[in-house]
């Protein structure tokens, strides 16, 4: 699933192509995602001007002119792809290049200035919705969401008040959504790593300056993961139609059997699973 580096490279790619546009005409071809469009969804986007695109946790937020927002989630396999249509020359002729509507197309946007965002989706485990903006905190994917863990709100402070007490591992406490939002297993095992920590240590028994610690790597997986594009393991694309590549930067993510990469580690990284999730580490450098 796409985590927050994927989501914030969509955004990121649908900013300046969107941003100002009017929304000129919608294609649904079919009722649902995961679960069904909201009501007149395609009336409710038509002629709309898009005020804003930005994220929240692992959403795609589309700010619209008549005061609702767009919530866009990719599930396992959705890709957002801009197309700019309008006439192109050949050695004889102009033409129109418009692509062809591909089998997983599910939601076309046109804009008036001719560019074209497809929401394709294969599995079919994403989700849009709308919502009036003014109650977007209410909305039932957005009322129990965390602190970004890019914001200033998250820091060693709030960890030790959020994990005090906590008999659950500290990587499944990051990945409770209510706590912070956005992480999801790859940059965790990352950042657990960087950080010298063990995903089998239990939340509350974590000192604060480990956490110091795991705030830093958290920030800095984050930041360099949205430099790269995010990771590309299964679907994920950028809004392009190209790959991340932070995924050739994995520390122990999907590196069972190969060696740590801390200079002097001798050990191999090991894979287990937590809460049906696996988990990546070096027993060794992470205790």
């Amino acid at each position: 699933m796409p985590e927050l580096p994927e989501v914030e490279t969509v955004v990121q790619g649908l900013l300046p192509a969107i941003s100002g546009r009017l929304i000129e005409n919608v294609i649904i071809n079919r009722p649902n995602l995961r679960w069904p469009f909201p009501l007149d969804m395609k009336e409710r986007l038509e002629g709309n001007v898009v005020l804003n695109v930005r994220r929240r946790s692992k959403y795609v937020l589309v700010d619209l002119s008549r005061g609702e927002t767009m919530i866009l989630h990719l599930g396992m396999s959705g890709r957002v792809l801009i197309h700019k249509l309008g006439y192109e020359k050949s050695e004889k002729n102009m033409y129109f290049n418009k692509p062809s509507v591909e089998k997983h197309d599910h939601v076309i946007f046109d804009f008036e200035d001719k560019t074209r965002v497809v929401y394709n989706d294969p599995r079919r485990f994403g989700a849009i919705d709308l919502c009036r903006s003014v109650e977007l905190n209410k909305h039932k994917m957005m009322s129990n969401l965390g602190i970004e863990p890019l914001s200033n709100q998250f820091n060693a402070d709030f960890l030790v008040d959020n994990f005090k007490y906590r008999k659950t591992s500290v990587k499944s406490a990051l990945l409770n959504q209510k706590y912070v939002c956005g992480l999801g297993n790859i940059y965790v095992c990352e950042a657990l790593w960087h950080s010298g920590i063990s995903p089998l240590k239990l939340a509350g028994s974590v000192k604060r300056k480990q956490l110091e610690l795991l705030t830093l790597a958290i920030r800095k997986v984050l930041k360099e993961a949205i430099e790269s594009g995010g990771s590309s393991l299964n679907d994920f694309k950028n809004t392009a139609g190209e790959l991340g590549y932070f995924q050739h930067n994995f520390k122990v993510y999907d590196r069972e059997g190969n060696n740590c990469k801390t200079k002097g580690c001798d050990s191999k990284i090991e894979k287990i699973v937590q809460s049906g999730r696996s988990t990546f580490f070096c027993n060794k450098c992470q205790r």
